[in-house]
């Protein structure tokens, strides 16, 4: 039998899981943020059943035949539902169409291999194409090692996506969520009309032990917070998670 009751990792304090989930896994006493399933995700900022998903059945190949690699890619798929690490489509946002794709980290770390960058850059072109504001939202602790330079081959073909897109008239809203690093951040993911992150969200490209161990300094206290990278430039807006979906659908007001 499943636990009624759950601890706050941060705050300690029990949690009805009932009411963790009506709040989509925001705690009710010290407001901590924990992950969200993609799923999730959509049915928090969609207006409901206007979710139309795209660019299914892409599944990920094992070009390096890492040893492993497929076993890894079937378990996560059992465990999640899921294709890939990313859920893409069309909707309805406050009743404006919208191009949105969700990263879900329960998927191998939420990593970027082939069919993460394959499906971004796929809404990208829709969102493109159809004349739609543009938002993703992601979750991710890097490349996907088990791909090797086929991962990273994500970040140029994501960039050059939005590139094109850019040059039209329609807004892109990037959503950072905890954990977003590595060639995620370093693409798509911060190079947005408006980047916003929940509070609480650790960003960075790298880990703070490998660039203190290749900078050979110490870092600050925080630095990879998204409170610390709002008052340092990388991140506009840092909103609660159950204010986002009200949040975005002004700036798509002002912007759009």
């Amino acid at each position: 039998m499943d636990a009624v009751f759950t601890k706050c990792e941060r705050c300690g304090q029990p949690i009805y899981e009932k009411d963790l989930g009506a709040r989509f896994n925001v705690c009710p006493h010290c407001e901590f943020h924990y992950p969200l399933s993609a799923p999730a995700r959509i049915r928090l900022l969609l207006d409901r059943n206007s979710f139309e998903e795209r660019d299914t059945g892409l599944l990920a190949g094992d070009p390096l035949g890492f040893e492993g690699y497929g076993e890894r890619l079937e378990k996560a798929r059992r465990k999640t539902g899921l294709d890939d690490a990313v859920v893409s489509g069309v909707g309805a946002l406050g009743g404006r169409r919208v191009a949105l794709a969700v990263m879900d980290f329960r998927f191998i770390g939420g990593s970027m291999g082939s069919v993460v960058g394959e499906k971004v850059a796929r809404t990208v072109e829709h969102a493109y194409a159809e004349e739609l504001p543009l938002i993703i939202v992601s979750a991710s602790g890097g490349a996907r090692m088990f791909e090797g330079v086929y991962s990273l081959m994500q970040l140029a073909k994501t960039s050059v996506a939005l590139s094109r897109y850019v040059d039209g008239s329609w807004p892109y809203i990037s959503v950072l969520t905890d954990p977003t690093f590595g060639g995620v951040t370093a693409s798509f993911a911060t190079a947005a009309d408006v980047v916003i992150a929940e509070p609480g969200a650790r960003i960075g490209f790298a880990g703070a032990r490998v660039i203190e161990q290749t900078t050979k300094e110490r870092l600050p206290e925080g630095f990879q917070t998204a409170e610390f990278q709002r008052d340092h430039g990388m991140v506009d807006r840092i909103v609660h998670r159950l204010a986002l979906r009200g949040d975005i659908e002004r700036l798509l007001g002002f912007v759009a």
